[in-house]
């Protein structure tokens, strides 16, 4: 899906999904959750009330021991009308991309099997095509300030820097890649913009989207302006921090 002409960015809410429950994490540790006691199904239909298009879940039990606690629930919000779900946390195998496909999902998000199993992620990519196959890539910034990849909900931390990470997929067509800084997710210190600004011009053909910081509608115009194609936001959706008027020009059904 395609932005319309208003607007360069889309905005795309996140529900994480712990147990069945929406909760927010801060900077990925499972000790520091706060829950909220909205349910998924209405945020789903309050965001596709406001205008967006898609939705993108983070199955928080999958991503740390590939537990499906939550595939109930994603198979049902992946039949609402009207909006697209995009689905990443725990999605290691064939099997599972197979399942959400036939589940309806939209699109899968794959993170850490992209730095375990390349071989096998690259073959799912050709197989499943880069529309449905997403990759995400979670990094802390080192000393130099290069970007290096976490895994396992980002409880390892590898060398590998985000600019390797891609490339082994650039030839498989690679088309939408997730990037978030870790240390700004739930914190609400806005994005990492040159972290997004330098993707964006080593992989101009990528559809960036950017996760991690957004606190307000400047952050969204500022990930505009350095060319990230998406934002994902949850916190600050969450709390209201974002009013839906400053929200829709960045929903493509607003």
């Amino acid at each position: 899906m395609r932005m319309p002409s208003h607007a360069t960015l889309r905005l795309i809410p996140a529900i994480d999904l712990r147990g069945g429950r929406c909760v927010r994490l801060m900077q990925g540790d499972f000790d520091a959750e706060t829950a909220y006691e909205v349910d998924a199904l209405t945020l789903l239909q309050r965001y596709r009330a406001a205008g967006a298009d898609w939705l993108h879940i983070v199955d928080l039990d999958g991503a740390r021991d590939g537990a499906g606690a939550n595939r109930a629930i994603i198979t049902h919000l992946a039949g609402q009308a009207g909006l697209a779900l995009q689905v990443g946390g725990g999605i290691r195998d064939r099997a599972t991309i197979s399942a959400m496909r036939e589940a309806g999902v939209a699109r899968v998000v794959v993170g850490s099997a992209a730095v375990a199993e390349p071989d096998a992620v690259r073959a799912w990519l050709g197989d499943f095509g880069p529309e449905f196959v997403a990759l995400a890539f979670d990094v802390r910034l080192d000393e130099s300030g290069t970007p290096r990849v976490a895994t396992h909900g980002w409880r390892r931390q590898s060398e590998l820097s985000l600019w390797n990470a891609v490339e082994v997929f650039t030839a498989q067509g690679l088309r939408h890649v997730l990037c978030t800084d870790v240390r700004r997710d739930g914190a609400l210190t806005g994005p990492n913009l040159k972290l997004y600004r330098e993707a964006v011009a080593r992989f101009p053909h990528i559809e960036w989207q950017a996760s991690g910081g957004v606190r307000d509608a400047r952050d969204l115009g500022a990930l505009a302006a350095v060319g990230a194609a998406a934002a994902i936001s949850g916190k600050a959706l969450l709390e209201g921090l974002i009013r839906i008027e400053e929200m829709q020009p960045f929903l493509p059904n607003a």
